[in-house]
């Protein structure tokens, strides 16, 4: 007994296929991605998949020691998958120009950027920034990690000719977000706080920062594009502070989607042939969806991105 789809959408994908079937027959050889939440979950299987497809794969980690336990374990079903290893915590902006500094001076290239760690409905708490834990983790790391590694990006599509991929982990909650959708003048109130709502806020973030990215994009004429994208409802660590979410995650556990199937969206995002020139769009089951409203409103973008910019730049 399943909820999950079989029924396949245009792309010929359904919410039933995993990361394996969406990325068949697809070359790598010669990208490079960089990976965030790679040591577990459906960071994890995009990893390991993106290096199967041959793909140099990037892992930015909290602690380098799982990390390289995580390498270890995908060379050895995979000898030659190319993977090299990162710190990074995404919830500070310290750590984040750390991280970018150095993989600038590595001289890697950055074919792809999947923005995919993240954290779901903590009690309220502040990052080192002083910032709203999910809003910070969820939004503003990515935000300051994309732009610090834009140029990279650019000079990368340039110089190899092909298309460069921005790949943002959002979430079908995006749409239960706070009722303005996002709260700019309430981000650190912790009176008005709903663990859930900023959840949603954060996810509705992920979805309106690709937007963004896709006008500017567009506008200066880089061959680089920027998607959102729902992984599906999977029983993985996110729900691992406890409350309604674990509850809900325990009882119906056999019910969702489980990690290959949950990765799938991400790997067809970031590689699939039949996403190329596709930009500032809302993926779901491998296949082209429809965000909610405030997701398409680009004036809430604008207002957004220049927000983000702000946080940055004072922190």
């Amino acid at each position: 007994m399943t909820w999950i789809s079989i029924f396949t959408g245009k792309s010929g994908f359904a919410a039933s296929s995993t990361a394996e079937d969406v990325t068949k027959g697809v070359d790598g050889t010669g990208l490079t991605a960089i990976v965030t939440g790679a040591t577990s979950g459906i960071g994890l299987e995009t990893t390991r998949v993106l290096a199967l497809r041959g793909v140099h794969v990037i892992m930015p980690v909290r602690t380098l020691e799982s990390g390289k336990k995580v390498k270890e374990s995908i060379v050895e079903k995979i000898p030659n998958a190319k993977i090299d290893v990162m710190e990074l915590d995404i919830s500070s902006l310290e750590s984040v120009r750390q991280f970018a500094s150095q993989y600038c001076s590595k001289g890697y290239p950055l074919n792809i950027l999947i923005l995919n760690a993240g954290i779901m409905s903590p009690p309220f708490s502040l990052s080192k920034d002083n910032i709203e834990l999910q809003f910070a983790t969820n939004h503003v790391g990515n935000f300051l990690l994309t732009n610090l590694l834009l140029d990279t990006m650019k000079k990368t599509t340039k110089e190899s000719g092909k298309e460069g991929r921005i790949v943002i982990l959002s979430s079908e909650i995006h749409r239960m977000t706070y009722k303005e959708g996002i709260r700019f003048d309430k981000i650190n109130d912790e009176n008005s706080y709903s663990a859930f709502s900023a959840y949603g806020q954060s996810k509705l973030a992920n979805a309106l920062h690709a937007k963004e990215l896709t006008r500017r994009f567009q506008e200066e004429g880089v061959n680089i594009t920027a998607n959102c994208l729902h992984p599906g409802i999977i029983a993985t660590g996110l729900a691992r502070h406890g409350g309604f979410n674990a509850f809900f995650y325990g009882v119906f556990n056999r019910f969702l989607k489980n990690i290959p199937q949950g990765a799938a969206t991400t790997c067809y995002v970031a590689l699939n042939p039949q996403v190329e020139g596709v930009s500032g769009e809302y993926f779901a089951d491998s296949n082209m969806g429809k965000a909610s409203k405030h997701a398409q409103d680009a004036e809430l973008a604008k207002k957004l991105w220049d927000f983000s910019l702000n946080l940055t730049k004072s922190n």
